[in-house]
């Protein structure tokens, strides 16, 4: 160990990931000690932590180069989550995540602008004062994100009645001026009325004092925000407004008090630009806000689930209390109609339980003793009693509701040109709208000054960056809330992406395509013997054995409510089967082999023995005191829905590939039933990432189907990992996308959610991008020369306000998606 400079200037500390022994340490600190600004290094192999003493501020970049040279890696932090208010547009987003990625220490920061949160990972302790702090020296407010969804949902709805109040206020005052101004404009005898009976002079001075209100009051925000981003050198979309406006209102200003000043000719007002225009971008920012509000309605539905107060037991007696009083081992009542308040395990009583809320299945589930419940589900019939096992945040509705808002505020691969064009947006379109400026004055006709005003104004309107900023953030939050309706939850954001991109669907047999647990499928009797007896006797005998297709019999009989007889004489005839005696009767138990060695003769069975081959089962026969009386078959039984799942797979032009540890006789026979179009059979466990990979050398990305326990290394060598499973039994660690219900039928709606979502995004940015590549030339006055067109400021912001509310708009249309397969109900 280095010896410890505690006289440095500064002094840092990171954990380190991979050290296993004091060598590793010596090489970390080696690595560390070469960087020039270090002065010492000690690293502690008990703490895996590197503390870093330094003549200079600290270059964590640098540092974590460094660690990852030596052959370790930095362990990242749990992620910050900040609210951060006072966003408009995509620059907004550029300009905070830009502000928090210099603060030493952060790795990544992701600032989603239709959620307002910044997810902020650091590889060093970072407080979130120095995180806010940064925040607000890029212009805006940032609190922490520790305060429960009922807080948020006040904030936003409050926000809402406030943008709703200044929108009135802001029409109310505008309309009068609209007509003043423009009716005169338009209607002759209006002109004349104006200047005969109120006067010119006096229409513009009530302009004056009306636009005036309007600017100070419901158009403060744009210059509050505007303004100071203006001098930062960092202008956004508030800034735009701002000088638009602002630039119509003093040029109306000076023509009403001070003509003289301006050249003949150009003595005219544009006062209902101004207020029409805040009013209108006002209007639009009302829209933007309802509309944002419906794209996270999934979360809010999914909080709505949780109940807010339990009855519980205490000292004997059932009393209730707030939900977050319930601790894990109580036990908890619920009545019929009930919402389950916590995860628990049933100790007493029956009912059934509508779990589509996990699962998207619409079939309440049968629950007894021994059953797992899931927080947030609702009882149906019967009273219950369960024993609470997770509670808060490691409750399964907890998890998903996280999970979700894990994936709305991410971002996807195709958000990073977008992010790049709209850090220099605002920038580019003040520069053409000046040079828009110029050019009329400089080369237009008579006003020269008004019409470069006026054009520039409509420039500096109408290019609001506002609709790239919600065109991948906006489709984000409503598809991966549809998917949580639908128990379809995206984990990662790029998993829609890359989930589009997939060109096959691998997918493991057991517990996937199948039930996941052997049962007795066939069983048929010789005339003369009664079917539940041989059954009793094959169970007795088999109740022996701990193999799955021995339980798998033995729970059949159970299910038929036989009372299983005593045994004797049990021996196993190796290669051959089983052999005891019940109730006086020899029981044997095998292959055919093994009847053909007693010398009996089961060709009777040879229609049943050959369609079970080509189903992929073994047949097994059994001898009653040395009399042929049965044949059985134990099989892992095919979901019902997997049929039409894969059907579904080859509609979407996907190729489906079955890996499985079976033999291959067994595996191509479950192959043909299903269509599969490719088996890669008899594989171990540690061979399914070969297997993946394979499949990506053949066909391009993956999209790997498992159970999310078993199959971990195979779903992360895959493009996109899908765990299926039931409610808690879910490994949500292990997959990109997680699938609630236990039908393999959300592997084909998550696909064609993927496909629906990212053709929304990609219609959003068109629209956004096209919009803007359009009409600010039309702004600028390009189409004046041949057509005599020019586009007022006030047309300018209606179409701008226009462009974020249809960019919404047709985000919100993925909330109408439909599965692709019906579920077989």
């Amino acid at each position: 160990m280095n010896v410890q400079n505690n006289t440095s200037a500064y002094t840092g500390s990171v954990s380190i990931e991979g050290m296993t022994c004091a060598s590793c340490v010596g090489r970390v600190e080696k690595a560390l000690n070469k960087i020039d600004s270090v002065e010492s290094v000690s690293v502690n192999l008990a703490t895996e932590k590197a503390t870093i003493h330094s003549n200079q501020p600290i270059n964590y970049a640098e540092v974590f180069k460094a660690i990852e040279r030596s052959g370790y890696s930095v362990a990242q932090k749990p992620s910050i989550e900040l609210i951060i208010e006072g966003m408009t547009c995509a620059s907004c987003v550029g300009r905070v995540e830009k502000a928090l990625k210099k603060v030493d220490g952060v790795s990544r920061a992701n600032v989603n602008l239709t959620t307002e949160k910044a997810v902020i990972q650091t590889y060093t302790d970072v407080s979130i004062n120095t995180l806010i702090a940064a925040i607000e020296r890029a212009g805006y407010n940032a609190k922490s994100a520790e305060q429960n969804q009922t807080e948020q949902l006040d904030r936003k709805a409050n926000e809402q009645q406030i943008l709703k109040r200044d929108l009135i206020i802001a029409t109310v005052l505008a309309v009068p001026v609209f007509i003043l101004e423009m009716g005169s404009h338009m209607i002759p005898a209006f002109h004349h009325f104006i200047a005969t009976q109120i006067g010119t002079l006096n229409s513009w001075y009530i302009q004056f004092i009306l636009t005036t209100l309007i600017l100070l009051f419901p158009g403060r925000r744009f210059y509050q925000k505007g303004i100071p981003a203006l001098f930062r050198l960092a202008p956004d979309m508030n800034s735009l407004v701002s000088v638009g406006t602002l630039a119509a209102y003093s040029f109306s200003v000076v023509a009403t008090f001070i003509p003289t000043v301006l050249p003949q000719g150009t003595v005219n007002v544009y006062y209902e630009a101004a207020a029409v225009i805040v009013a209108l971008i006002l209007l639009g920012r009302f829209f933007e806000a309802k509309a944002k509000g419906k794209t996270s309605q999934a979360i809010q539905h999914l909080v709505g689930m949780q109940p807010k107060t339990a009855r519980v037991e205490q000292s004997g007696q059932l009393i209730e209390i707030p939900i977050a009083e319930v601790l894990s081992g109580m036990i908890v009542e619920i009545r019929p109609g009930e919402r389950v308040p916590v995860d628990g395990s049933v100790v007493f009583g029956q009912s059934y339980i509508d779990e589509s809320m996990i699962t998207g299945e619409p079939i309440p589930v049968e629950k007894s003793i021994g059953s797992s419940v899931v927080g947030g589900t609702v009882n149906q019939k019967g009273n219950i009693q369960i024993k609470a096992t997770a509670v808060g945040s490691d409750s399964v509705l907890a998890q998903i509701i996280h999970m979700v808002e894990q994936a709305q505020g991410s971002k996807l691969p195709i958000q990073a040109l977008v992010d790049k064009i709209t850090m220099w947006f605002v920038p580019i379109v003040m520069l053409l709208a000046l040079l828009t400026f110029l050019a009329w004055f400089v080369f237009g006709p008579e006003p020269a000054l008004t019409f470069g005003l006026v054009n520039a104004v409509a420039v500096l309107i109408i290019a609001c960056p506002c609709a790239m900023g919600l065109a991948t953030p906006t489709s984000i939050m409503v598809g991966t809330g549809r998917g949580a309706e639908m128990g379809i939850l995206f984990r990662k954001g790029e998993a829609l992406q890359l989930l589009k991109e997939a060109r096959v669907v691998a997918v493991d047999k057991t517990g996937t395509l199948t039930e996941g647990k052997p049962t007795l499928t066939d069983f048929e009797v010789i005339t003369g013997f009664n079917e539940n007896d041989v059954l009793l006797k094959v169970a007795s005998v088999e109740d022996k054995s701990e193999h799955p297709i021995a339980q798998a019999i033995v729970t059949a009989a159970k299910a038929r409510n036989l009372i299983l007889k005593d045994v004797q004489n049990f021996n196993s005839v190796t290669g051959y089967g089983i052999e005891a005696t019940v109730e006086n009767s020899e029981i044997h138990i095998g292959a055919d082999r093994f009847m053909q060695k007693m010398g009996l003769d089961v060709t009777i069975f040879n229609q049943t023995a050959q369609r079970l081959g080509l189903e992929g089962k073994t047949p097994l026969y059994v001898a009653i005191d040395h009399q042929l009386a049965a044949i059985i078959a134990v099989a892992d039984p095919i979901k019902v829905t997997t049929f039409s799942a894969i059907q579904a797979l080859h509609q979407l032009g996907l190729t489906v590939a079955m890996i499985t540890g079976d033999n291959r006789h067994t595996a191509e026979a479950i192959a043909k039933q299903l269509n599969i179009d490719k088996v890669i059979a008899e594989v171990l466990p540690d061979g399914k990432v070969e297997a993946v990979r394979q499949l990506k050398q053949l066909y391009g990305r993956v999209a790997y189907v498992g159970d999310g326990i078993n199959d971990a290394p195979a779903l992360a060598e895959a493009e996109v990992g899908l765990a299926i499973g039931t409610g808690t039994d879910v490994a949500i660690e292990a997959a990109d996308v997680v699938l609630m219900s236990g039908s393999l039928l959300g592997v084909p709606n998550a696909i064609a959610l993927s496909k629906a979502t990212i053709d929304n995004i990609r219609q959003n940015l068109f629209w956004a991008f096209i919009y803007n590549a359009a009409l600010i030339p039309v702004a600028a006055g390009i189409l004046y020369p041949h057509f005599g067109i020019l586009l007022s400021p006030v047309f300018a912001a209606g179409a701008m306000a226009l462009s974020s509310v249809f960019v919404l708009g047709n985000a919100l249309r993925l909330r109408a998606f439909s599965p692709i397969a019906i579920t077989g109900y």
